[in-house]
């Protein structure tokens, strides 16, 4: 979409409701199914039952729908203007969260910055920054892109120090999900696909070496291919994943019966929450959650291709493609379709910070949507 639409095609001023309905639903869907699955250990941590649904819908989903009102209605170019202090800030977070002191360690993984009772991740307000920042290098350098060395390289570099440095948190997920916004806004914005697939190889070179150089890792890939290797150590999370969704059947147990919630599922309002929904509410009932993901990919995209420059449908490329390929990531691991990495879910997962973060992004969003040509 070429900048000069702006001035050929009418704006339609108006929020796509459509695509607000279906962030409202996911909202809703996943404090429902959040409720029920953090109620054992709420109960175990409070000894109450409501504890962590109350933190996630006062902290995560009040808070972030106030943001995505604000966000919605500031002039999303504003974010182009700011994309070098985003940027710069989210990579200094980044470093931050890595020096003992600063950054809070849980489970293995330094990924989070204590700030009194808050906690704020820095790995997901990057990944705004870092689509802020693609967007408005392939607005500045749309008649570069196509060159390896002057349009690709620059943000390639970017991309790789982000990468690494939430590499080293350490969380391979959300490294992955960084390199894949990075890919498809690449290509959406023109990038030849041999380069594409050169990068592609250099990234899957990199992976392995990744994978390799921790023994952890290893064994996590070696129990995604054989799940019954090693069934009480690290192929302990899919096993009972995987028995979760097998026990749901079609119809699941029904809502609040969940038996691997009782301390047999890690990380039960988690990475592994869909397996808990898919206990209780079924396959079918289960796929029409899938089913949102899947309208919202479709809206976002369809806000994308009506944005009015450059820089706006790069952004909401970005974003669309961030919250896709995010649930793709978790739902294929807790099914087994892909090796287990930790990543939260969207909109349904705990986590305040990773939800503030989501909702603004999709205030941003909205935004693009009202200034879309119609």
């Amino acid at each position: 979409m070429q900048p000069s639409v702006r001035n050929t095609r009418k704006k339609s001023n108006l929020l796509d409701y459509k695509l607000l309905g279906i962030i409202l639903a996911l909202l809703i869907v996943g404090l429902i199914i959040l409720f029920s699955a953090s109620a054992v250990l709420s109960y175990n941590a409070y000894k109450n039952n409501t504890h962590y649904f109350f933190h996630q819908l006062i902290f995560g989903t009040l808070i972030g729908l106030v943001l995505m009102y604000v966000l919605s209605k500031i002039d999303y170019h504003i974010w182009q203007k700011l994309t070098p202090i985003l940027i710069l800030a989210s990579i200094i977070l980044l470093v931050a969260v890595l020096v003992p002191g600063i950054g809070y360690k849980s489970g293995g993984s330094r990924r989070w910055i204590g700030l009194g009772p808050i906690t704020v991740q820095p790995e997901e307000i990057v990944k705004l920054a870092l689509i802020f920042y693609i967007a408005s290098w392939i607005d500045k350098r749309s008649h570069e892109i196509r060159d390896f060395y002057y349009g690709i390289i620059p943000t390639l570099l970017i991309i790789g120090l982000v990468a690494g440095l939430i590499i080293l948190e350490p969380d391979i997920g959300t490294m992955l999900v960084v390199t894949l916004i990075g890919l498809t806004m690449l290509f959406v914005g023109g990038s030849q696909i041999k380069h594409l697939g050169w990068i592609l190889a250099m990234g899957l070179g990199a992976f392995a070496i990744i994978v390799k150089v921790e023994p952890y890792r290893v064994a996590r890939f070696t129990a995604f291919l054989n799940p019954s290797v090693d069934p009480k150590g690290i192929g302990y999370q899919i096993n009972q994943a995987l028995l979760a969704i097998g026990s749901g059947g079609v119809w699941g147990y029904g809502y609040g019966h969940s038996r691997q919630k009782y301390n047999y599922l890690p990380e039960v309002m988690g990475d592994s929450i869909f397996a808990v929904t898919v206990e209780e509410l079924g396959f079918f009932r289960s796929l029409l959650i899938i089913g949102l993901y899947g309208a919202f990919a479709w809206r976002g995209f369809k806000i994308a291709n009506n944005a009015p420059d450059t820089f706006g449908k790069m952004v909401a490329v970005g974003i669309v493609a961030w919250i896709t390929f995010q649930a793709f990531i978790n739902i294929g691991a807790i099914i087994g379709l892909l090796p287990l990495t930790g990543i939260p879910l969207p909109f349904i997962s705990y986590g305040s910070s990773s939800l503030i973060v989501i909702l603004a992004a999709m205030g941003i969003l909205l935004n693009i949507s009202k200034q879309a040509a119609v």
